[in-house]
């Protein structure tokens, strides 16, 4: 199982970006997968979780009512729609596999691929 992050690129801030996540060697269907970021000098962060139960869907605070997580079953990709960018999401943004079917804080990430860079500057 392999998921691969794309879409990123450089955005002003209040723009908006949609990140695509490819699922291969298993139907995207049953997998829990979550969005975690990681900034220049900093940890890792978990940012968005869809379950792979019920649909639910998981974000951490700071992007609450502006990112978007959602499953494309026919195209077998994740996507994390990014509205209302600011400077502090400047990051690389990885998908994977979350460990526990759904539910929030993300109890761990695996399976992931490359990142993409989004970059958010005037």
């Amino acid at each position: 199982v392999q998921l691969q992050a794309s879409g990123g690129g450089l955005v002003q801030p209040g723009g908006s970006l949609r990140l695509s996540c490819s699922v291969s060697g298993i139907s995207s269907d049953y997998l829990a997968v979550g969005w975690f970021r990681q900034a220049p000098g900093k940890g890792r962060e978990g940012v968005s979780c869809i379950s792979s139960t019920d649909g639910s869907t998981y974000y951490t605070d700071s992007v609450k009512g502006r990112f978007t997580i959602a499953r494309d079953n026919r195209n077998q990709i994740i996507t994390l729609q990014m509205n209302n960018l600011q400077p502090d999401d400047t990051a690389v943004y990885y998908c994977a596999e979350e460990a526990r079917p759904g539910g929030w804080p993300p109890v761990g990430f695996f399976n992931w691929g490359q990142g993409t860079l989004v970059t958010v500057s005037s």
